[in-house]
């Protein structure tokens, strides 16, 4: 490769950094996700969301006015032919503070799902509990997980289409038992950002061998149709997306949001008081 071509791949890969860090900025001031003191769990799945999510906060922690620390977190889920080796390389190539959890969450998922059944559920479950367990355990208060805004949009559609409900993945919450605080610091960034920047900064990819490709789930199907819809109009996704943070209780049917049963109208007060109108 030539001088220039590799100073122009260079220039590319610092001006999507730029702009990816300053999304995630962006996420971190618009939800107060961190804080002075705080001890981020930074869960490292070996994909190329959570290796971004790592790489990004590792910069913000050097340039920042916060002070928190980082601990990155790989589960070790011994599924078969799973490199051990690689994560460990790396994290310590980077300069990152890691724990690998093992925990053989592969066996019991091949247990209780039968053959052809989709595994995520009851993986995502299983690793959930794991990850809260080592939280506790490595006295962090936050957990940082590497999910971006096509994953949010298409959690969107799944709730709406198939759960019969306006919900997805929100960029900050809180666990039911209140003990960790959960945060999505990619959440205003696009996957294809991030496919983008794995490609420059070269990260050692894991696939997830545990489930194969599994091309005829749900998410695959929704995915598929809202790249089909940004193809014929313009930035739909981005409306979409836009559509999560711009919401209008009065306007929707969810008596718990609104109190739709005390409604009314100024005129009946007006006329229990005695005030008088001409018909028209």
């Amino acid at each position: 490769m030539s001088r220039e071509k590799e100073a122009e791949l260079k220039a590319k890969e610092e001006k999507l950094n730029r702009k990816i860090k300053k999304t995630v900025w962006n996420a971190i001031n618009e939800f107060d996700m961190i804080k002075d003191g705080d001890r981020l769990m930074v869960c490292l799945s070996g994909g190329k969301d959570s290796y971004t999510m790592l790489d990004i906060l590792m910069q913000i922690q050097k340039a920042s006015v916060f002070n928190f620390e980082i601990i990155a977190v790989n589960l070790d889920q011994k599924q078969p032919g799973f490199p051990e080796e690689v994560l460990p390389n790396y994290l310590t190539e980077v300069g990152a503070n890691f724990e690998i959890v093992e925990r053989d969450t592969y066996s019991i998922v091949k247990e209780k799902v039968p053959e052809g059944k989709t595994t995520c559920s009851l993986c995502s479950r299983l690793r959930r509990g794991t990850l809260y367990e080592a939280a506790e355990r490595l006295g962090c208060n936050k957990i940082c997980l590497g999910h971006h805004r096509d994953d949010i949009l298409e959690t969107f559609m799944l709730n709406l289409f198939f759960a019969g409900k306006i919900e997805t993945m929100p960029a900050k919450y809180i666990t039911n038992d209140e003990r960790f605080v959960v945060l999505r610091p990619l959440a205003f960034v696009k996957e294809e950002q991030i496919i983008e920047y794995a490609g420059y900064r070269n990260y050692p990819i894991i696939p997830c061998n545990l489930c194969g490709a599994q091309e005829n789930l749900q998410r695959q199907v929704v995915k598929k149709m809202l790249a089909t819809w940004d193809e014929k109009y313009k930035n739909r996704s981005e409306i979409m997306f836009t559509a999560l943070s711009n919401i209008t209780p009065s306007h929707m049917f969810d008596d718990g949001l609104y109190d739709f049963k005390n409604l009314q109208s100024k005129i009946l007060g007006e006329i229990k008081a005695g005030a008088e109108y001409e018909m028209p």
